[in-house]
């Protein structure tokens, strides 16, 4: 039962927080080496970009337009310096509703500038920002005066992630093109999805070659190296966790057999007099230990999911997503994990008995038929 729901956890927390992590910005992304790690994208060079290639490979569900801008949200009792990531009328609005909590996601197409956003929870509060709520931002530009634009704030959003909701909010991408005195077709870089984010790796070289002379890609777990780099321990922590169990359930097993043979000495010592060989008798009690775990495993298997099944839908234990970038504990379910579980502690019970085993060969027949 430990074991199972071990597993799931930790699983289910890598699988959710990778996912949280490429939903917002891209499992893979793409953008141009001018760029560097600035806040301001600098202009794609979209001609070197086999979009199409990209877009026609089968584990890639969707690709979008983007740029960013850094800027300063002025408040008539605040400010705060944030980045606006401009999109267009390719972006995913389905995929970013789990992480609403408030308003709509406005559309944005080519046809009119929109001056409708959505803001961080995390901000919208410092600027006692909601719903509805309009607010001017500054844009400072190189050799240039600032200039402000309005906006409308239309939706709420929280990913739990500290280094976007920190920061982010999201608008027409019209703007940063026409601050950073662009074309209507030059953007900043693609944000690629894919199906499972599993395939992230065996995905990433096919879109890397595609992208281009004097672009480069970047996975998720690459631009948010430090929460990746946290979630790695996971592996370590789930590979502690299950061996102290299966060292449990060896220790247990042995004992078991061991009190097995104290029982049944009489027994031992009529089958060897009838004849039985000592491998015939040890593969008896090893069998029969084996079948001993059975119902165990059954009822841990059963708690285990339920209790999964409990926590994935009801979300009864609760997490501070300031320090876990996840608000309740994930669950990923996998009944092959289960099933490899069970097998695994059979088959290394079944092992570490044949040493203990061969008590049954120093047993005397005599001996053991007097034994009281």
């Amino acid at each position: 039962m430990v074991s199972v729901i071990t597993l799931a956890i930790g699983l289910g927390s890598k699988k959710a927080i990778k996912q949280k992590m490429a939903d917002f910005n891209g499992h893979i992304t793409i953008r141009s080496y001018d760029s560097n790690n600035s806040f301001n994208s600098s202009k794609l060079n979209k001609k070197n970009v086999q979009i199409n290639t990209i877009e026609k490979n089968p584990k890639v569900s969707n690709v979008q337009e983007y740029a960013t801008k850094s800027g300063v949200i002025r408040t008539e009792t605040s400010f705060a310096g944030v980045i606006l990531k401009g999109v267009s009328g390719d972006f995913d609005a389905k995929r970013f509703e789990e992480f609403m909590v408030k308003g709509t996601i406005p559309h944005y197409s080519r046809k009119e500038v929109s001056n409708d956003v959505i803001l961080s929870q995390k901000i919208a509060k410092e600027m006692q920002l909601d719903v509805d709520s309009s607010f001017v931002m500054f844009f400072v530009r190189e050799n240039q005066t600032p200039v402000y634009r309005r906006f409308t704030l239309k939706g709420i959003f929280r990913t739990d992630i500290k280094q976007i909701d920190d920061v982010y909010l999201i608008g027409d991408i019209q703007h940063i093109q026409k601050l950073n005195h662009w074309s209507i077709d030059d953007i900043g870089g693609y944000d690629i999805f894919i199906k499972d984010i599993e395939h992230l790796d065996s995905v990433f070289p096919d879109v890397e070659e595609s992208s281009g002379f004097n672009n480069y890609a970047e996975k998720a777990t690459t631009t948010f190296s430090q929460i990746n780099d946290w979630i790695q321990i996971f592996d370590t922590n789930i590979f502690i966790i299950l061996s102290i169990m299966m060292i449990v359930v060896v220790i247990n097993i042995i004992m078991v057999l061991l009190i097995l043979i104290i029982e049944r000495t009489n027994s031992i010592g009529m089958l060897k007099t009838l004849g039985a060989s000592n491998k015939q008798i040890r593969k008896i009690f090893i069998n029969y230990t084996l079948f001993i775990m059975i119902p165990g495993l059954v009822v841990g298997n059963i708690i285990a999911i339920v209790l999964l099944y409990v926590q994935k839908y009801f979300e009864v234990i609760k997490l501070n997503p300031e320090n876990y970038y996840v608000s309740t504990v994930p669950v990923y379910i996998s009944f092959s994990h289960l099933l490899f579980i069970s097998a695994t502690s059979i088959i290394i019970s079944g092992l570490v008995l044949l040493l203990p085993s061969y008590l049954i060969s120093k047993i005397s027949p005599i001996k053991a038929i007097n034994f009281q």
